[in-house]
């Protein structure tokens, strides 16, 4: 993995999720640290990222950055296929 190392973190884990990166490191011939790695970036990229946009919605929400349900629904609606009818 790319990038720069940072100082070394101690983390306990459950005795299960240690068996199950040895596991996952054994058959990819890895060391348990490129599994930790990779996981914690996955993690990060999906529910890490959902988080932090929520904390920036939140934030523009606070803020008073706020779009009236109604325009969002037609924004929404003018941008999505029509099927099953005729024409709007």
């Amino acid at each position: 993995m790319a990038g720069t190392l940072s100082d070394p973190v101690a983390v306990r884990l459950p005795s299960d999720v240690l068996e199950g990166i040895d596991e996952v490191a054994a058959i990819l011939d890895r060391k348990r640290s490129w599994i930790i790695v990779r996981a914690l970036k996955n993690y990060l990229a999906g529910e890490g990222q959902h988080l932090r946009d929520l904390a920036v919605a939140r934030g523009e929400a606070a803020g008073g950055e706020l779009i009236d349900g109604d325009r969002l629904v037609e924004e929404i609606a003018d941008d999505l296929p029509l099927y099953g009818t005729i024409g709007r």
